[in-house]
Formats: C-alpha cells, sequence, structure tokens
C-alpha cells in the first residue's frame, strides 16, 4: 500500500523528458544573461526587455503555471549550482531559520520595488546590478543549504508571491530541478496542494511574512502604481516619497484583512484567495494600460505607445477583463486539488518503504 501511494505521489522523468527541460532551462538561462548584458551595455533596449516585457508576464504566469517557473528559473539554476558541482554543504535547514528566511524575502520585496521608481527603472546598469546580488545570494545559500531550500523555499522575495499566486494552477508540472527528493524543506513548496502562505506558519517569522503578505500586498501594490518614475540623482532625493505611499496602502489592506481574518468568518484558505485576487488584479488594473501609453504618468512603465492609435476605451476593456479573469480563476473556477510541480521519487526511498 505504501509503494502504491508513493508511486502516485511521485514521477520520474524520462531520459527524452529530462534533456527537453534541460533544454529549457538553459534557453532560460541564456535569454537572462542576454537580458543582464543589454542592462549594460544596451541599457534602453535592457530597461524594456526586462521591466516591461519579462516582468509583466510573470504575476499572470504564478497564477497559471507556478511549476512552469519554478523548473526554469534562472536564479534557482544558480541556486542548485552548487550542489551539481559539488560545493553545497547540505545544511538541514531549521523550521526556525526558514521562517526568518522567509521573512526575509518578504522584506526584501518591500524595500526593492519602491527602488524601481527611485532609480531601477531608468538606469540599466544598476538593475544589472542589483540581478547580479541576487543571483550571487541564491549561489551562496545553495553553498550552505540542501537543495532548494535555503533560496528557492527560503530567501527568494518572489517565492511568498509564488505561495500567494499560486494556489490554483492550471496543471502540476514535472519536477525538472530536483531528479530525486531530499526533502530538502517540508512541506515542499513544489509538491504540497493548496499551498498557501499561511500553511507554513509553525513560526512566529513564518505568521508575520504570511500576514504582512497576504494582508498588505494590494494596497502595498496600489500605492506602489501611484508614484512616478524619478530620473538620474533627482530619484535620491524622493526615497522617503517612494515608500511613504505603498507602505501606507499595505498598513490600510492589512487592517482590513486583520478584520476580516477575526470577525468575518471566511474560510482562511477562502480569504487568502480573496486578497491574492485583489493583489494581482490590482497589479493589472494599472500595468495594462502602462505597457501601450495610458498610465498614470505618461511614459513610465511603457513598452509601446499606442495612446493615438486605439480607442481611448481600450484600457478600460483590459481593466476589466484582469477584474472577470482573476476573480474568477482565483475564486469561482472549479479547480482540482493539484500542487505546482510532481515529487520526484525520493532520494533513500527504499529505506523509507
Amino acid at each position: 500500500m505504501v509503494k502504491q501511494a508513493n508511486s502516485q505521489m511521485t514521477a520520474q522523468l524520462s531520459g527524452k523528458a529530462l534533456l527537453g527541460w534541460r533544454i529549457l532551462q538553459w534557453l532560460f538561462l541564456a535569454i537572462g544573461l542576454t537580458i543582464l548584458s543589454l542592462l549594460f551595455f544596451a541599457p534602453q533596449i535592457g530597461i524594456h526587455a526586462f521591466w516591461n516585457g519579462l516582468i509583466p508576464v510573470a504575476p499572470l504566469l504564478l497564477v497559471l503555471l507556478p511549476g512552469l517557473w519554478r523548473n526554469v528559473c534562472p536564479l534557482a539554476f544558480s541556486a542548485i549550482l552548487p550542489h551539481r558541482i559539488g560545493l553545497s554543504a547540505k545544511k538541514r535547514l531549521t523550521v526556525a531559520r526558514q521562517g526568518k528566511l522567509i521573512l526575509t524575502g518578504v522584506i526584501l520585496l518591500m524595500l526593492i520595488l519602491p527602488w524601481r521608481h527611485l532609480v531601477l527603472d531608468n538606469n540599466g546598469p544598476a538593475t544589472g546590478v542589483v540581478l547580479i546580488l541576487l543571483g550571487a545570494m541564491a549561489f551562496y545559500m545553495g553553498t550552505q543549504y540542501e537543495w532548494k531550500s535555503g533560496w528557492c523555499s527560503g530567501m527568494c522575495p518572489v517565492h511568498p508571491v509564488e505561495k500567494f499566486y499560486g494556489s490554483r494552477p492550471l496543471a502540476p508540472m514535472p519536477n525538472a530541478q530536483c531528479t530525486s527528493c531530499h526533502n530538502c524543506v517540508i512541506p515542499c513548496p513544489d509538491s504540497t496542494k493548496l499551498l498557501q502562505p499561511e500553511k507554513q506558519d509553525n513560526t512566529r517569522n513564518h505568521k508575520l511574512a504570511a500576514t504582512l503578505l497576504i494582508g498588505g500586498f494590494p494596497g502595498y501594490i496600489w500605492g506602489w502604481f501611484h508614484i512616478r518614475d524619478y530620473h538620474g540623482t533627482e530619484g535620491l532625493e524622493h526615497i522617503l516619497a517612494a515608500y511613504t505611499l505603498p507602505l501606507a496602502g499595505m498598513a490600510f489592506t492589512l487592517a482590513v484583512y486583520l478584520f476580516l481574518r477575526k470577525n468575518s468568518g471566511i474560510e482562511k484558505s477562502l480569504l487568502t484567495r480573496i486578497f491574492a485576487a485583489a493583489a494581482v488584479t490590482c497589479y493589472y488594473w494599472y500595468r495594462l494600460p502602462a505597457l501601450i501609453g495610458f498610465g498614470i504618468y505618461p511614459g513610465d512603465g511603457m513598452l509601446v505607445d499606442l495612446s493615438g492609435q486605439v480607442p481611448n476605451y481600450l484600457p478600460f476593456i483590459l481593466q476589466g477583463a484582469a477584474l472577470l479573469f482573476f476573480s474568477w480563476w482565483l475564486l469561482w473556477k472549479p479547480t482540482p486539488q493539484t500542487s505546482w510541480t510532481i515529487r520526484p521519487p525520493f532520494a533513500n526511498r527504499r529505506k523509507r518503504l
């Protein structure tokens, strides 16, 4: 019975399938390195490719196929590289340390985002340096901790958002990063069904990280979009302004969340999905019009200027579509319980059986 249960929970990639995923991973790594090079040597192209091309797709991908992103993320490549070249100490990540890393990831996310307005959105080399630093951090965590636990399931600033947005994935992916399961973190975010931030509320830091993200992220996003991009050294004069409105919005929706969690009687998982839908809808409510030249601040976050070529009501159509789609997907669509990826066989499976 145990063998049968485990065979249903795990899957081993065939040689051809694994080769296909490795090619895809190298392709995304090449794309990432190309964008990184452009940020230094052709900054305007690099900025558009990264901030106005790749990043706007990311939230949708995290909602629909977080497992795909977990398989091809270039920073995950950096985090796992020490294992593949024999440089990892393979330390077991304790629950207490994991809570600290996850909270650190949430704080990093909130600290980095305002710097887009201050510097990064208009400075390719600065963006490149930040990406290199994040890659170095991912590599270092890989040298210390077992497999994906230190970075991909710990300190990565995107990981909390993956759990926030990705509780109802379209379909599970084969796990192309882990050829075998080392139980590096429990519960494993890749293979746990219906994983949400509060599912790992083992310690005070886990709980604080989950509460800040779930309750505060919708308001933080709203506030972030109401700050304009600064140019050159002008941005350094507006550090306080760049943080004030996002944090104020965060405080407001966090208060609403805490009130509803205590008094509304709404089931906890559903309340999380309500706030996830609010956050990702808020993102695309402002981001989609800005991409085509209809942003709050003309030119900020614009990929292509269509303001004089398409009807003025098109942004409202895009906003309505985002609202309907994410509300339906995260709140009303019947979705089978599934994980981001399918767990690979245990590394010490024989001992376990």
